[in-house]
């Protein structure tokens, strides 16, 4: 049987030679190891991953500090101290974090006594900080119902259209787990990342039970088809977000930085869903279950 010619000089593959049962362990392992984690975390801080200001409340400030020192200068200003800081790159200018409580004129008032130029200041209730965290997660929880409602209309069968929902779903889970092993907060960025990652999913996943479903030829051939496209075309999208999330650290841009890393996790996680999970099950209908 034919291996699948991969696009970039990747090694072939010939699925012939793996069991469905060894084809989706792996993926369904990671995808274990990274519900394990988000339940560890939402049993220790109440979510499911750490929260930014948007979602939490408080204040983020942005000072130009002068002199040797920076960091130490701006814990020493401040009562309380900030609970994260940020430097600029390629300027003497940090953007500090507090937490929900804190005074942001008390603030400006340290800020400036310690020498520091405020460049801006914005603060967040608590209550508004709630309110964006329902309407963020609401956002996140339509667009998957209506993908997966989507899916079912588009293939009318359980297996295939299972296959596609599943993928979707540990695409997002798994970066939502390593957000929490890297110490990336949930924001508003963040969530715009997780819903582009809903629609990479889908368009791979799509593409892949199209192929099988409704193109001529055997499985294996409309299979390798749709992989030689999916891959390419997820491997340039991994590519362009390393560059992105490199250029933006750089230039000290966090908001960008995180978003490029979190679509790299969910594509690098949605190439082990789309052709080993999904395929798994998709050869599982097609030659052993109620398709055979």
């Amino acid at each position: 049987m034919p291996a699948a010619d991969l696009p970039f000089g990747l090694p072939e593959v010939d699925y012939s030679e793996y069991s469905n049962r060894q084809l989706i362990a792996v993926p369904l392992v990671v995808l274990l190891v990274a519900l394990l984690i988000i339940s560890g975390v939402w049993l220790t801080t109440g979510a499911p991953v750490n929260l930014g200001v948007e979602f939490t409340g408080g204040t983020e400030m942005r000072v130009a500090v002068s002199g040797d020192n920076a960091q130490q200068q701006i814990q020493q200003a401040f009562d309380p101290a900030p609970s994260a800081i940020q430097p600029v790159a390629g300027e003497e200018t940090y953007i500090l974090t507090f937490g929900e409580g804190v005074d942001s004129g008390a603030l400006e008032t340290q800020a400036e006594d310690a020498g520091f130029t405020v460049r801006s200041i914005d603060a967040t209730s608590a209550s508004f900080g709630a309110e964006a965290q329902i309407q963020a997660l609401g956002g996140v929880v339509v667009a998957f119902v209506g993908m997966s409602v989507l899916v079912f209309a588009m293939f009318r069968t359980f297996v295939p259209s299972i296959a596609v929902v599943l993928s979707a779903f540990s695409d997002i889970v798994v970066p939502v787990a390593l957000m929490n092993v890297l110490g990336i907060k949930l924001t508003l960025g963040s969530v715009a990342a997780l819903l582009m990652i809903i629609g990479y999913s889908v368009d791979s996943d799509i593409l892949l039970n199209n192929h099988v479903l409704r193109r001529q030829g055997g499985f294996y051939e409309s299979a390798y088809r749709a992989m030689e496209t999916g891959i390419t075309m997820t491997l340039t999208s991994i590519a362009a977000m390393v560059v992105m999330t490199v250029v933006a650290t750089a230039f000290g841009i966090g908001l960008l930085s995180s978003i490029g890393l979190i679509l790299v996790f969910g594509l690098t996680t949605d190439l082990l869903n789309t052709y080993m999970l999904n395929m798994s099950l998709l050869r599982w209908w097609k030659f052993e279950g109620v398709n055979r």
